[in-house]
């Protein structure tokens, strides 16, 4: 396979465990993970993203080039990186030189989500996902039959926390209508491209209506996570278990209405629907309510036989206090990391220390990733992420951990 990249072990201090950085020549690193190679990076332009490669050694001498099928958003190239092996199933890449909301990813090579995906395509296959620092509120799904109100429970609940809640905007294949705006009203996409990208494992979420697909992105609702806010999916019961199957983790409530009689006495008093379409309706209610009550796909059932109390009801599972306005949680915070740096891995934590000349006269010039709260993955971001600035490797070692 050619020459291999040629490592640089960073100076660390004395007596410390082998949590140690490779550096390879030029923007190119490898990593050894039992038969494989994992060669990350390479010549890019600048519209391309940092590549994969895996050189598979599985009998004696005969080694195997792979180009694996990568998905998640991938990372933009950069000047330099550095790997870090974490566990047998994913590396962490430190991208140098990078804006601060773009240096820090993970990249999947054997977690649940890859072993899942490499079964279902037939090939290998890596991932990457986002570093992100600080958790998440679990977005809320949120189902039941048509007319049962759920719509108008979330309108109520978006009301009185407005900066607290927000939508995934769906993608579609259909053209825009009337005043509808891309990105806003929906994301309007190809067919080809929207079905490429479910192959890829990007959305949680899909069904045609009418010959035109429609569906939740896994990146839809992480933007609106990243924005500080706790994403709201109003899907139906066969949606709700697409993303009950998915990697996203959620809190899954279903609304029932006190009995099918009052849900056609509900349906008939909006006066939209001819009568075949209200008894449409209903048989499909019928079906989503035993799926519903009976599957394992929720967490808790609501019954809006009183809107009010259903409302609050709503706001107890969600851990809210009517009384009190919930403030919003603000959007994540990146991490600014100088081009020269040299890193070491103690336990969970990974050290990095900034060798800027900008940075000698610091206080703190060690920066820590604890990464021992993590959550989530690929397809979509990594959470959890803890940065604070140290003293000394001492500092680190002791759990000193005063955020920066």
């Amino acid at each position: 396979m050619g020459e291999a990249p040629a490592f640089i072990v960073d100076d660390l201090p004395t007596g410390f465990p082998n949590g140690f950085d490779f550096k390879s020549k030029g923007c190119t690193t490898a990593t050894i993970i039992g038969n494989k190679e994992y060669l990350i990076g390479g010549d890019h332009d600048e519209s391309s993203t940092v590549g994969v490669q895996i050189f598979d050694q599985t009998r004696g001498e005969l080694i195997c080039r792979v180009n694996p099928t990568v998905l998640g958003t991938q990372p933009k190239p950069c000047k330099d990186h550095s790997a870090v092996l974490l566990n047998e199933d994913r590396l962490l890449i430190i991208k140098r030189g990078s804006t601060p909301d773009d240096c820090i990813w993970f990249l999947e090579v054997d977690t649940k989500y890859v072993r899942e995906q490499r079964k279902i395509l037939g090939t290998e296959v890596v991932a990457w996902s986002k570093a992100v620092r600080g958790d998440a509120e679990k977005p809320v799904v949120i189902s039941g039959p048509s007319g049962v109100g759920k719509g108008t429970l979330i309108s109520m609940l978006m009301k009185e926390f407005p900066s607290m809640f927000g939508f995934s905007v769906s993608h579609t294949t259909r053209a825009p209508r009337g005043m509808e705006k891309d990105g806003v009203h929906y994301h309007f996409t190809e067919r080809s491209a929207m079905e490429r990208e479910i192959k890829d494992g990007k959305f949680l979420e899909f069904a045609s209506v009418h010959g035109n697909l429609y569906g939740t992105s896994v990146e839809a609702v992480e933007v609106v996570a990243d924005a500080g806010k706790r994403c709201i999916l109003d899907i139906d019961v066969q949606g709700a278990r697409s993303v009950r199957a998915s990697s996203l983790d959620a809190i899954f409530i279903f609304v029932c209405p006190p009995s099918m009689e009052e849900l056609e006495k509900r349906l008939r008093a909006r006066g939209t629907e001819t009568e075949e379409q209200i008894l449409k309706r209903l048989r499909n209610a019928q079906a989503e309510m035993e799926q519903g009550q009976s599957s394992a796909i929720f967490d808790h059932i609501l019954y809006n036989d009183n809107l009010e109390e259903c409302h609050e009801n709503l706001k107890k599972l969600l851990g809210l206090d009517g009384n009190v306005t919930a403030s919003p949680k603000s959007s994540p915070k990146g991490v600014e990391l100088p081009m020269d740096l040299s890193i070491s891995k103690i336990d969970q934590k990974v050290i990095i220390k900034c060798e800027s000349p900008e940075l000698e006269t610091a206080s703190k010039n060690l920066i820590v990733l604890d990464l021992s709260s993590l959550k989530g993955g690929a397809p979509g971001r990594t959470r959890g992420l803890d940065v604070y600035a140290i003293d000394s490797f001492s500092d680190g070692l002791s759990g000193f951990n005063q955020p920066t």
